[in-house]
């Protein structure tokens, strides 16, 4: 008897772009983002953009705005 398979969830490619927008529903910030393929990129690292509304990841570069 042959199980169906679940079609895998989408994922963001890593560090595919330079700049990201964020709201409020992505905090705690971390680069890579939860929904990123992790195999590929960087160690997770949290970024404190609460205060300032800007944050640079140290590893990628990455630049994200809090919306």
């Amino acid at each position: 008897m042959a199980v169906a398979a679940k079609p895998l969830p989408q994922t963001i490619a890593p560090n595919a772009e330079n700049r990201y927008e964020v709201t409020a529903s992505d905090l705690p910030l971390s680069c890579p983002m939860p929904g990123m393929q992790l195999w590929n990129s960087h160690p997770r690292v949290y970024l404190p953009i609460e205060k300032t509304g800007w944050a640079k990841c140290p590893y990628c570069s990455a630049e994200f705005t809090l919306r």
